[in-house]
């Protein structure tokens, strides 16, 4: 599928059925597989050929679902999780160890900060955080000698910031690690990491690759370019041998391009089991073969919101990158030519309260821990998913009290248009 474009990716990418075949990807929903003999069953165990042993690790619905998103994002190897959440968590966690430290963004979802200010922080891993926009300066200062990875999202949740891809690239390599990049909001349809120099890539499969909210799931993919063994001393899980399993050294026996996906595999899916269910991944394959196609309504419907939003006297503000006049409207347009995403944030005037309010008068779209759904869905990030924050670190994410993240779905836009419309009148 190399040679075919993104959209034909989507429909087709992962699976091709041979002659009398099942035309949709069959769900093998079996935890565990027969073989003859131990010898053959052995094989697998040692990583010496390909198959499957257990649902928990590896599972054929949820491998062929991993090759189309590896394909749509231009990777060599992927894995579906159970979340996104387990996604980041598995992507850190199989570069970062106790002692170690990560730089990343400040205004990342709400919940992967609390993963690494907290959750991680306990397990002995520190985490810097800078702005997106941060001096060239400040982002220097923020690596240590033992600094593992750099850690972003392309368009943030909830404050839609754009990260400067290609400065952080570089920046991780001038310090010999990797940027890992969550690109759920963007999807690979208006942005793919892996050309402007990131080498692993994250979703929350949950989110528009979905696109129904009929299933949770994550996603890791790498791009198959970062040289391991040239940073051998950095990343001694990869690059040494592994005695929980049979001794094997990743970085040497699966080279740049399977490492990173055959140790998270091997190592943290078999100890965490955050697997993706086979009958999740089906529905996950459904959303994926319309993903180009939503994906631009959502991003039609939303710049059609955020224009009447920066005309409307009760809005303070409005944050949309595609909208002419935004602080990332040239990194949009650097990165993501086509489009962003579906979901504007705001400003209520009248603060907390008048946001909540507002909130409470809409009619189509729904209050929701939810984004980037077919239907259009909001949120008050400060009272729900940021609200373990304190003041000071709702401010370094972007996420102010009167903020109201509105996911524009494939509704029409006027009748979103109309809908907040009657919304504002109502808390005058």
């Amino acid at each position: 599928m190399s040679n075919y474009r993104i959209e034909t990716k989507c429909v087709q990418g992962g699976y091709t059925p041979g002659n009398g075949e099942p035309r949709q990807i069959p769900i093998v929903q079996s935890t565990t597989f027969k073989y003859s003999t131990s010898e053959d069953m052995g094989k697998l165990f040692d990583l010496e050929t390909s198959g499957y042993f257990y649902s928990r690790l590896q599972n054929p619905t949820c491998d062929t679902v991993a090759a189309k998103i590896c394909a749509l994002e231009g990777g060599t190897a992927a894995m579906l999780t159970s979340s996104g959440q387990a996604a980041n968590f598995y992507a850190v966690f199989n570069i970062a160890n106790c002692r170690d430290h990560v730089v990343a963004s400040s205004t990342i979802y709400g919940g992967t900060f609390n993963l690494f200010s907290v959750t991680m922080k306990k397990m002995g891993i520190d985490f810097t955080f800078v702005a997106p926009n941060c001096s060239d300066e400040e982002l220097e200062a923020a690596f240590r000698p033992n600094t593992k990875a750099v850690f972003g999202e392309t368009i943030a949740n909830p404050a839609l910031t754009v990260l400067d891809i290609e400065r952080f690239a570089k920046a991780a390599h001038e310090h010999h690690v990797p940027l890992i990049i969550d690109n759920t909001f963007a999807t690979p349809i208006n942005c793919r990491p892996f050309e402007w120099g990131a080498d692993i890539v994250t979703h929350s499969t949950t989110k528009y690759m979905d696109g129904h909210a009929s299933g949770v799931g994550g996603c890791i993919v790498d791009s198959g370019k970062f040289d391991w063994l040239a940073n051998a001393d950095k990343f001694p899980g990869l690059c040494t041998p592994d005695d929980s399993y049979h001794g094997i050294t990743y970085a040497e026996k699966f080279g740049k391009e399977g490492a990173f996906i055959t140790k998270a595999t091997a190592q943290l899916m078999r100890d965490f089991g955050s697997t993706q269910s086979p009958q999740t991944a089906f529905l996950l394959n459904l959303g994926l073969e319309s993903l180009h196609v939503r994906m631009a309504r959502h991003c039609e419907n939303a710049l059609a919101v955020a224009k009447f939003l920066k005309s409307h006297n009760q809005i303070a503000w409005v944050s949309y990158p595609s909208l002419e006049g935004d602080p990332y409207y040239d990194a949009a347009k650097k990165y993501m030519p086509n489009g962003t995403c579906g979901v504007v944030s705001f400003g209520v005037k009248g603060g907390r309260k008048a946001a909540e309010a507002f909130m409470g008068h809409l009619n189509i779209a729904a209050i929701e821990t939810h984004v980037a759904d077919a239907r259009s869905c909001c949120l008050h990030p400060a009272s729900s998913t940021h609200r373990q924050m304190n003041d000071e670190e709702l401010a370094a994410a972007g996420v102010s009290g009167d903020l109201v993240r509105l996911s524009c779905g494939l509704e029409n836009a006027q009748d979103l248009i109309e809908d907040i419309a009657q919304a504002l009148d109502a808390i005058k």
